[in-house]
C-alpha cells in the first residue's frame, strides 16, 4: 500500500473544521491514497505555517478565514478564479512551484443548482459582506448568469472595491453588478447569500427581513447553531433558507479534483454529514 500523500486545513480557528472527514469520505469512495489534517495558525503566522506545512511533506492545502488574500499572495501560479477573486482556498504544491485556486464560488453554484434545485441565471441576487468569502464567490455567481447582482458591506470602501475588480466580467456576462449602503440593501431578492462573519458568532443578521423574496433562496455561508438566526430570519419571510454544509462539501470536491484530478461523489457525503451536523435538517 503506497504511503498516503498529505493534505490539510489551515486557518484560525480549525479545531472545528469539517474537511479532515469530508475528505477522508472523499478518499474511501474513490481510493485516492490521502492523509488529510488540521493545521492551526496564529494570526501573524499564516505564512510559517503553511511553509512549514509544505517542506515536512505536504502535497497541497485548503485555507479557510482569514487567510485566504494571504494565501493568494504567496503563490506563484494562480487560476484565473482566484485572481478573479484576489483571495484562494486551495494551494497545490508540485514541481513547478505553488499553485493558488479558488473554488468557494464553484462550490457555491454547484450547492445553489444541483442540491437546492434552485436556478441563479435570470434571477436577482443581494451578497452580503466584502471579504475574501464573498470575493471568492461573485466571479461564478455572475457567470452561473445571475441578472442583477448587488454587494454590500458593514465597510462601503470594500464593496466598492469588489464590484470595481468584477465590473468587467459582468459587462461580460450581461450582468447589472452594483454597490449599495448595507442600511439601504433594497428589497425581494431572488437569491441571498451571506458571506459575512457574523453567523460565526450567531449575531443578528446584517441584513432585514424585506431582503428576502418569498419563496426565494437564502443561502448562509456558513454553518451548525450559530448559523440558527439568520435562517430564521429567512424562513420567517417566507424564503427557502439553507446553510454552507453544500458549499462546504462542494468546494471540497473541486479542490480534490485540483490535488487529485478526480472527482469524488458529493451527495453521500453531504447526506451524511447533514445528518452529523444537525441530524438531517
Amino acid at each position: 500500500m503506497s504511503t498516503p500523500d498529505r493534505y490539510a486545513v489551515l486557518g484560525h480557528p480549525v479545531a472545528h473544521s469539517r474537511s479532515p472527514w469530508i475528505h477522508a469520505e472523499f478518499a474511501r469512495l474513490t481510493g485516492e491514497a490521502v492523509d488529510y489534517g488540521r493545521v492551526e495558525c496564529p494570526l501573524d503566522g499564516f505564512e510559517a505555517g503553511v511553509r512549514a506545512f509544505r517542506d515536512a511533506g505536504g502535497h497541497g492545502c485548503n485555507v479557510t478565514v482569514p487567510f485566504k488574500h494571504q494565501a493568494w499572495a504567496l503563490a506563484a501560479r494562480r487560476s484565473a478564479r482566484a485572481d478573479q477573486a484576489g483571495a484562494a482556498n486551495v494551494l497545490r504544491f508540485d514541481s513547478e512551484g505553488w499553485f493558488a485556486d479558488n473554488t468557494d464560488g464553484i462550490g457555491l453554484v454547484r450547492d445553489i443548482e444541483v442540491h437546492a434545485g434552485a436556478a441563479i441565471a435570470g434571477r436577482s441576487v443581494l451578497l452580503v459582506g466584502a471579504g475574501g468569502a464573498a470575493a471568492g464567490v461573485l466571479g461564478p455567481l455572475l457567470q452561473a448568469g445571475a441578472r442583477r447582482l448587488v454587494v454590500v458591506n458593514r465597510g462601503p470602501e470594500r464593496a466598492q472595491a469588489l464590484v470595481a475588480r468584477h465590473v468587467t466580467l459582468a459587462g461580460e456576462c450581461g450582468a447589472t453588478l452594483v454597490q449599495r449602503p448595507l442600511q439601504d440593501p433594497g428589497a425581494g431578492y431572488d437569491i441571498v447569500v451571506n458571506a459575512t462573519a457574523s453567523s460565526l458568532q450567531g449575531a443578528p443578521p446584517p441584513v432585514g427581513a424585506e431582503v428576502f423574496a418569498p419563496a426565494g433562496l437564502a443561502v448562509d455561508l456558513m454553518y451548525g447553531a450559530t448559523v440558527a438566526p439568520f435562517l430564521r430570519l429567512a424562513e420567517g419571510a417566507g424564503a427557502r433558507a439553507r446553510d454552507g454544509l453544500g458549499m462546504l462539501v462542494e468546494q471540497a470536491a473541486e479542490a480534490f479534483f485540483v490535488w487529485r484530478g478526480v472527482r469524488p461523489p458529493t451527495a453521500p457525503v453531504l447526506a451524511a454529514l447533514r445528518l452529523q451536523v444537525d441530524g438531517g435538517r
